[in-house]
């Protein structure tokens, strides 16, 4: 059970990230598709950083009793993964609620929602 708390604590955390975006439809809940593919593009980015890394022996796995032991790749852990999809996911959640807001802001002051050129 301990080499898997790091993978269910990613787990939790992306099932409450989901839990907010239902709540406010930001993201997956808006617009899967959409979605789906930024979250992928940015994880499969992030991977190749990692595996560059790898290469240069920058980054490696360590003794860590926390993980469950499964790579995806050498030196690249599944928890890497999951990890990545929860830094990306959360990002665009809070990219697009602090867009919704400000979008709020300026139809609240009256200001046109769309910038002139």
């Amino acid at each position: 059970m301990t080499s898997s708390l790091y993978l269910i604590a990613l787990m939790v955390s992306l099932l409450g990230l989901g839990t907010l975006d239902w709540r406010y439809r930001l993201a997956l809940f808006a617009d899967a598709r959409r979605t789906l593919l930024t979250v992928a593009v940015a994880v499969a980015i992030f991977l190749v950083w990692d595996l560059i890394g790898v290469g240069l022996g920058i980054f490696f796995i360590g003794d860590a009793p926390y993980l469950t032991g499964w790579t995806v790749a050498p030196e690249v852990p599944v928890e890497e993964v999951a990890f990545l999809t929860l830094l990306t996911y959360n990002t665009l959640l809070v990219w697009l609620a602090l867009s919704r807001r400000r979008e709020r802001r300026r139809t609240v002051r009256g200001m046109p929602t769309t910038e002139a050129p």
